[in-house]
Protein backbone atom coordinates (compact mmCIF):
# COMPACT_ATOMS: atom_id res chain seq x y z
CA UNK A 1 0.00 0.00 0.00
CA UNK A 2 1.35 3.27 -1.21
CA UNK A 3 2.34 5.53 2.08
CA UNK A 4 2.10 9.73 2.17
CA UNK A 5 3.72 11.15 4.31
CA UNK A 6 2.06 15.18 5.42
CA UNK A 7 4.53 17.76 5.88
CA UNK A 8 4.48 21.09 6.94
CA UNK A 9 5.37 23.33 9.50
CA UNK A 10 3.52 23.82 12.92
CA UNK A 11 0.17 24.68 12.26
CA UNK A 12 -0.27 24.34 8.87
CA UNK A 13 -3.51 22.16 8.82
CA UNK A 14 -1.36 18.53 8.81
CA UNK A 15 -4.06 17.15 11.31
CA UNK A 16 -6.71 18.41 10.07
CA UNK A 17 -6.46 17.30 6.71
CA UNK A 18 -5.45 13.98 7.96
CA UNK A 19 -9.14 14.06 9.71
CA UNK A 20 -10.48 15.20 6.70
CA UNK A 21 -9.44 12.00 4.70
CA UNK A 22 -9.62 9.82 8.21
CA UNK A 23 -12.71 10.81 9.36
CA UNK A 24 -11.27 12.14 12.50
CA UNK A 25 -8.58 10.70 14.68
CA UNK A 26 -5.72 12.88 14.92
CA UNK A 27 -5.27 15.96 17.81
CA UNK A 28 -5.67 19.18 15.82
CA UNK A 29 -4.72 21.96 18.00
CA UNK A 30 -3.21 25.32 17.77
CA UNK A 31 0.42 24.93 19.43
CA UNK A 32 3.67 23.32 18.05
CA UNK A 33 3.91 19.66 18.04
CA UNK A 34 1.04 18.38 19.01
CA UNK A 35 1.36 15.66 16.88
CA UNK A 36 4.52 14.10 18.43
CA UNK A 37 3.90 10.41 17.05
CA UNK A 38 3.11 10.37 13.60
CA UNK A 39 -0.56 9.51 12.97
CA UNK A 40 -1.67 6.84 10.46
CA UNK A 41 -4.76 6.31 8.29
CA UNK A 42 -5.80 4.40 5.51
CA UNK A 43 -8.55 5.92 3.37
CA UNK A 44 -11.01 3.57 0.87
CA UNK A 45 -10.25 5.23 -2.80
CA UNK A 46 -13.59 5.86 -4.55
CA UNK A 47 -14.41 4.52 -7.40
CA UNK A 48 -18.00 4.45 -9.02
CA UNK A 49 -16.92 1.77 -11.94
CA UNK A 50 -16.29 -0.42 -8.93
CA UNK A 51 -19.54 0.17 -7.66
CA UNK A 52 -21.36 -0.31 -10.89
CA UNK A 53 -19.45 -3.51 -11.77
CA UNK A 54 -20.23 -5.27 -8.48
CA UNK A 55 -24.04 -4.19 -9.18
CA UNK A 56 -24.13 -5.95 -12.44
CA UNK A 57 -22.42 -8.99 -11.56
CA UNK A 58 -24.38 -8.94 -8.45
CA UNK A 59 -21.27 -9.15 -6.09
CA UNK A 60 -21.53 -10.38 -2.45
CA UNK A 61 -17.75 -8.36 -1.48
CA UNK A 62 -16.69 -5.43 -3.01
CA UNK A 63 -12.88 -4.13 -2.04
CA UNK A 64 -12.17 -1.06 -2.93
CA UNK A 65 -7.97 -0.25 -2.98
CA UNK A 66 -6.72 1.62 -0.38
CA UNK A 67 -4.34 4.29 0.69
CA UNK A 68 -1.87 4.99 3.51
CA UNK A 69 -1.16 8.62 4.78
CA UNK A 70 1.02 9.30 7.61
CA UNK A 71 0.63 12.83 9.84
CA UNK A 72 4.18 13.44 10.76
CA UNK A 73 4.51 16.16 12.87
CA UNK A 74 5.43 20.09 12.89
CA UNK A 75 8.58 20.44 11.08
CA UNK A 76 11.08 24.20 11.95
CA UNK A 77 13.61 26.13 10.60
CA UNK A 78 16.70 23.87 12.58
CA UNK A 79 14.89 21.22 11.95
CA UNK A 80 18.01 19.49 10.34
CA UNK A 81 20.03 20.38 12.99
CA UNK A 82 18.04 18.75 15.56
CA UNK A 83 15.44 21.67 16.07
CA UNK A 84 11.76 20.91 17.30
CA UNK A 85 11.36 17.15 16.66
CA UNK A 86 14.41 17.16 14.52
CA UNK A 87 15.71 13.51 13.70
CA UNK A 88 12.82 12.13 14.58
CA UNK A 89 10.31 14.10 12.69
CA UNK A 90 13.15 13.53 9.72
CA UNK A 91 12.82 9.75 10.12
CA UNK A 92 8.79 9.39 9.23
CA UNK A 93 9.42 11.04 6.12
CA UNK A 94 11.95 8.61 5.11
CA UNK A 95 9.42 5.67 5.13
CA UNK A 96 6.42 7.43 2.50
CA UNK A 97 6.55 6.92 -1.16
CA UNK A 98 5.49 10.52 -1.67
CA UNK A 99 5.73 14.32 0.19
CA UNK A 100 2.51 16.05 0.78
CA UNK A 101 3.32 19.77 1.58
CA UNK A 102 1.42 21.55 3.93
CA UNK A 103 1.04 24.91 3.47
CA UNK A 104 -1.34 27.31 5.27
CA UNK A 105 -2.38 30.51 2.81
CA UNK A 106 -4.57 32.24 6.02
CA UNK A 107 -3.77 34.52 8.70
CA UNK A 108 -5.22 33.27 11.95
CA UNK A 109 -4.27 35.96 15.32
CA UNK A 110 -4.39 32.22 16.93
CA UNK A 111 -1.73 30.37 15.41
CA UNK A 112 1.87 31.36 15.28
CA UNK A 113 3.83 31.05 11.99
CA UNK A 114 3.75 32.78 8.70
CA UNK A 115 0.74 32.88 6.56
CA UNK A 116 2.17 32.78 2.83
CA UNK A 117 2.28 29.63 1.58
CA UNK A 118 5.30 30.16 -0.44
CA UNK A 119 7.15 30.96 2.81
CA UNK A 120 6.08 27.44 4.67
CA UNK A 121 7.32 26.12 1.24
CA UNK A 122 10.91 27.76 1.80
CA UNK A 123 11.33 26.63 5.01
CA UNK A 124 10.16 23.18 4.39
CA UNK A 125 12.61 23.16 0.99
CA UNK A 126 15.23 24.05 2.45
CA UNK A 127 15.36 22.31 6.04
CA UNK A 128 14.89 18.90 3.38
CA UNK A 129 17.81 20.17 1.70
CA UNK A 130 19.95 20.50 4.16
CA UNK A 131 19.04 17.38 5.70
CA UNK A 132 19.91 15.74 2.34
CA UNK A 133 22.66 17.30 2.00
CA UNK A 134 24.40 16.15 5.87
CA UNK A 135 23.41 12.18 4.33
CA UNK A 136 24.67 12.61 0.78
CA UNK A 137 28.34 13.83 2.45
CA UNK A 138 28.55 11.34 4.99
CA UNK A 139 28.26 8.69 2.62
CA UNK A 140 30.04 9.16 -0.52
CA UNK A 141 33.28 9.05 0.81
CA UNK A 142 33.17 5.27 1.67
CA UNK A 143 31.09 4.62 -1.71
CA UNK A 144 34.07 6.42 -3.23
CA UNK A 145 36.23 4.11 -1.75
CA UNK A 146 34.15 0.80 -2.43
CA UNK A 147 34.13 1.86 -6.38
CA UNK A 148 37.82 2.23 -6.15
CA UNK A 149 38.11 -1.24 -4.99
CA UNK A 150 35.89 -2.57 -7.58
CA UNK A 151 35.90 -0.48 -10.80
CA UNK A 152 34.11 -3.08 -12.46
CA UNK A 153 31.12 -2.55 -10.91
CA UNK A 154 28.60 -1.27 -12.59
CA UNK A 155 25.61 -0.64 -10.47
CA UNK A 156 28.72 1.05 -7.57
CA UNK A 157 29.50 3.31 -11.23
CA UNK A 158 26.54 4.43 -11.07
CA UNK A 159 25.45 4.97 -7.26
CA UNK A 160 28.65 6.97 -7.13
CA UNK A 161 27.94 9.23 -10.21
CA UNK A 162 24.54 9.53 -8.84
CA UNK A 163 25.70 10.88 -5.23
CA UNK A 164 27.96 13.44 -7.30
CA UNK A 165 25.32 14.61 -9.13
CA UNK A 166 22.70 15.06 -5.46
CA UNK A 167 26.03 16.52 -3.97
CA UNK A 168 26.26 19.35 -6.63
CA UNK A 169 22.63 19.78 -6.47
CA UNK A 170 21.86 19.97 -2.78
CA UNK A 171 24.90 21.80 -2.17
CA UNK A 172 23.78 24.65 -4.15
CA UNK A 173 20.01 24.74 -2.48
CA UNK A 174 18.51 22.47 -4.87
CA UNK A 175 16.30 20.16 -3.82
CA UNK A 176 16.46 16.62 -5.79
CA UNK A 177 12.82 16.69 -7.10
CA UNK A 178 13.71 20.44 -8.13
CA UNK A 179 17.12 19.48 -9.48
CA UNK A 180 17.92 18.53 -13.85
CA UNK A 181 19.58 15.13 -12.20
CA UNK A 182 17.93 11.98 -15.05
CA UNK A 183 15.49 9.39 -13.99
CA UNK A 184 18.23 6.75 -14.04
CA UNK A 185 20.87 8.50 -11.89
CA UNK A 186 17.71 9.27 -9.52
CA UNK A 187 16.71 5.82 -9.52
CA UNK A 188 20.55 5.24 -8.16
CA UNK A 189 19.79 7.01 -5.25
CA UNK A 190 16.64 5.49 -4.10
CA UNK A 191 18.42 2.62 -1.61
CA UNK A 192 19.61 5.88 0.13
CA UNK A 193 16.04 7.20 1.30
CA UNK A 194 16.58 10.82 0.56
CA UNK A 195 14.24 13.07 1.86
CA UNK A 196 13.79 15.52 -1.64
CA UNK A 197 14.07 12.41 -3.89
CA UNK A 198 10.58 11.26 -3.13
CA UNK A 199 7.77 12.34 -5.43
CA UNK A 200 6.31 15.55 -4.15
CA UNK A 201 2.50 17.38 -3.91
CA UNK A 202 1.04 20.01 -2.46
CA UNK A 203 -2.19 20.95 -0.13
CA UNK A 204 -2.67 24.43 0.46
CA UNK A 205 -4.82 24.88 3.29
CA UNK A 206 -6.76 28.08 2.53
CA UNK A 207 -9.35 30.02 4.77
CA UNK A 208 -13.42 30.23 4.51
CA UNK A 209 -13.52 33.34 3.42
CA UNK A 210 -10.68 32.36 0.19
CA UNK A 211 -12.60 29.64 -1.19
CA UNK A 212 -13.52 32.06 -4.00
CA UNK A 213 -9.63 32.31 -4.84
CA UNK A 214 -8.63 28.43 -4.31
CA UNK A 215 -7.12 28.48 -7.60
CA UNK A 216 -5.45 31.91 -7.75
CA UNK A 217 -3.79 30.78 -4.61
CA UNK A 218 -2.67 27.40 -5.46
CA UNK A 219 -1.33 28.94 -9.28
CA UNK A 220 1.17 31.00 -6.96
CA UNK A 221 2.58 27.58 -5.49
CA UNK A 222 2.13 25.55 -8.80
CA UNK A 223 4.08 27.97 -10.09
CA UNK A 224 7.06 27.13 -7.81
CA UNK A 225 6.84 23.66 -7.76
CA UNK A 226 8.10 21.17 -10.53
CA UNK A 227 5.50 20.93 -13.52
CA UNK A 228 4.73 17.44 -12.62
CA UNK A 229 3.51 18.39 -9.29
CA UNK A 230 -0.37 18.14 -8.33
CA UNK A 231 -1.54 21.19 -6.30
CA UNK A 232 -4.43 21.33 -4.86
CA UNK A 233 -6.34 23.95 -2.26
CA UNK A 234 -8.81 23.36 -0.14
CA UNK A 235 -10.36 24.26 3.35
CA UNK A 236 -8.48 21.85 5.28
CA UNK A 237 -10.71 22.70 8.40
CA UNK A 238 -14.45 22.66 6.46
CA UNK A 239 -13.43 19.25 4.88
CA UNK A 240 -12.30 17.79 8.40
CA UNK A 241 -15.80 19.13 10.22
CA UNK A 242 -17.53 17.28 6.99
CA UNK A 243 -16.05 14.16 7.35
CA UNK A 244 -17.61 13.97 10.93
CA UNK A 245 -20.91 13.92 9.47
CA UNK A 246 -23.29 11.05 8.01
CA UNK A 247 -23.28 10.89 3.90
CA UNK A 248 -26.45 12.26 3.37
CA UNK A 249 -25.37 15.59 5.91
CA UNK A 250 -21.89 15.87 4.45
CA UNK A 251 -22.78 16.12 0.98
CA UNK A 252 -25.48 18.81 1.59
CA UNK A 253 -22.73 20.66 3.35
CA UNK A 254 -20.23 20.14 0.96
CA UNK A 255 -22.43 21.20 -1.90
CA UNK A 256 -23.78 24.16 0.00
CA UNK A 257 -20.52 25.20 0.47
CA UNK A 258 -19.32 24.82 -3.54
CA UNK A 259 -17.52 22.48 -2.39
CA UNK A 260 -17.91 19.33 -4.77
CA UNK A 261 -16.93 15.97 -3.82
CA UNK A 262 -15.07 16.46 -0.94
CA UNK A 263 -11.26 16.37 0.24
CA UNK A 264 -11.00 12.49 -0.23
CA UNK A 265 -11.43 12.02 -4.36
CA UNK A 266 -9.70 14.87 -5.02
CA UNK A 267 -6.37 14.54 -2.52
CA UNK A 268 -6.62 10.66 -4.27
CA UNK A 269 -7.02 11.73 -7.60
CA UNK A 270 -3.60 14.22 -6.99
CA UNK A 271 -1.73 11.58 -4.63
CA UNK A 272 -2.34 8.74 -7.51
CA UNK A 273 -0.95 11.10 -10.60
CA UNK A 274 1.65 11.91 -8.76
CA UNK A 275 3.34 8.37 -8.24
CA UNK A 276 2.00 7.25 -11.64
CA UNK A 277 -0.65 5.23 -10.17
CA UNK A 278 -3.85 3.44 -12.02
CA UNK A 279 -6.13 0.87 -11.59
CA UNK A 280 -7.55 -2.32 -12.94
CA UNK A 281 -10.56 -4.39 -12.04
CA UNK A 282 -12.06 -7.85 -11.55
CA UNK A 283 -15.37 -8.77 -11.64
CA UNK A 284 -17.98 -11.71 -10.35
CA UNK A 285 -20.07 -13.21 -7.89
CA UNK A 286 -17.84 -14.03 -5.38
CA UNK A 287 -16.09 -10.43 -5.45
CA UNK A 288 -15.51 -7.23 -7.17
CA UNK A 289 -11.92 -5.38 -6.80
CA UNK A 290 -9.71 -2.76 -7.48
CA UNK A 291 -6.38 -3.67 -7.93
CA UNK A 292 -3.81 -0.69 -7.68
CA UNK A 293 -0.54 -0.89 -10.60
CA UNK A 294 2.13 1.44 -12.36
CA UNK A 295 1.51 2.85 -15.31
CA UNK A 296 3.68 1.02 -18.03
CA UNK A 297 3.27 -2.48 -16.10
CA UNK A 298 2.40 -5.15 -17.94
CA UNK A 299 -0.28 -7.81 -17.63
CA UNK A 300 2.51 -10.33 -15.98
CA UNK A 301 3.50 -8.07 -13.33
CA UNK A 302 -0.14 -6.94 -12.61
CA UNK A 303 -1.26 -10.40 -12.22
CA UNK A 304 1.73 -10.56 -9.55
CA UNK A 305 -0.54 -7.85 -7.48
CA UNK A 306 -2.97 -10.73 -7.20
CA UNK A 307 -0.30 -13.40 -6.21
CA UNK A 308 2.99 -14.77 -7.12
CA UNK A 309 2.17 -17.10 -8.68
CA UNK A 310 -0.20 -15.59 -11.29
CA UNK A 311 2.62 -14.05 -12.31
CA UNK A 312 5.06 -16.95 -12.29
CA UNK A 313 2.72 -18.86 -14.58
CA UNK A 314 0.93 -16.20 -16.42
CA UNK A 315 -0.46 -17.54 -19.56
CA UNK A 316 -2.86 -14.85 -21.00
CA UNK A 317 -5.46 -12.20 -19.75
CA UNK A 318 -8.61 -11.79 -20.93
CA UNK A 319 -9.51 -8.17 -21.05
CA UNK A 320 -12.38 -5.38 -21.82
CA UNK A 321 -12.49 -1.95 -20.67
CA UNK A 322 -15.17 -1.50 -17.82
CA UNK A 323 -17.54 0.96 -19.21
CA UNK A 324 -17.75 -1.60 -22.40
CA UNK A 325 -18.68 -4.75 -20.32
CA UNK A 326 -21.36 -2.81 -18.48
CA UNK A 327 -22.95 -2.00 -21.48
CA UNK A 328 -23.03 -5.50 -22.54
CA UNK A 329 -24.26 -6.63 -19.34
CA UNK A 330 -22.11 -10.04 -18.19
CA UNK A 331 -19.08 -11.63 -18.17
CA UNK A 332 -20.43 -14.41 -19.87
CA UNK A 333 -22.20 -12.44 -22.81
CA UNK A 334 -19.20 -10.38 -23.11
CA UNK A 335 -16.98 -13.44 -24.14
CA UNK A 336 -19.90 -14.99 -25.79
CA UNK A 337 -20.15 -11.68 -28.67
CA UNK A 338 -16.67 -12.27 -28.98
CA UNK A 339 -15.76 -8.63 -27.19
CA UNK A 340 -13.06 -9.92 -24.83
CA UNK A 341 -9.30 -8.78 -25.73
CA UNK A 342 -6.78 -12.28 -25.04
CA UNK A 343 -3.70 -10.14 -24.00
CA UNK A 344 -0.05 -11.49 -23.64
CA UNK A 345 2.84 -11.48 -21.57
CA UNK A 346 3.74 -8.00 -23.14
CA UNK A 347 0.35 -6.16 -22.70
CA UNK A 348 0.26 -3.19 -20.78
CA UNK A 349 -2.43 -2.54 -18.83
CA UNK A 350 -4.80 0.30 -18.97
CA UNK A 351 -6.77 1.77 -16.41
CA UNK A 352 -10.07 1.11 -16.17
CA UNK A 353 -9.59 -2.39 -17.77
CA UNK A 354 -11.30 -5.37 -16.49
CA UNK A 355 -8.98 -8.29 -15.99
CA UNK A 356 -9.30 -11.87 -15.72
CA UNK A 357 -5.92 -13.76 -15.34
CA UNK A 358 -5.21 -17.58 -17.10
CA UNK A 359 -2.20 -18.83 -15.19
CA UNK A 360 -0.67 -22.50 -14.49
CA UNK A 361 1.81 -23.36 -11.93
Amino acid sequence: MERFGFVGLPNAGKSSLFNALAGGGALAAPYAFATTDPNVGVARVPDTRLERLAEMSKSRNVVHATTQFVDIGGLVEGASQGEGLGNKFLAGIREVDAVVFVLRAFPDPDVPGPSDPLEHLRVVEIELTLADLEAVESRIGRRRKALKAEPRNGELMIEVKALDAALEALSEGIPLFRSSIDAELREGLRTHFLLTNKPVMAVVNIGEDQLGEAESIADRVRAELPGASDVLSMSVQLEAEAAQLEADERTELLEGLGLGEGALPRFVRGAYHTLGLRTYLTTGEKESRAWTFRAGSTAPQCAGRIHTDFERGFIRAEVIRWDELLDIGSWSKAREAGKMRLEGKDYLVEDGDVIEFRFNV
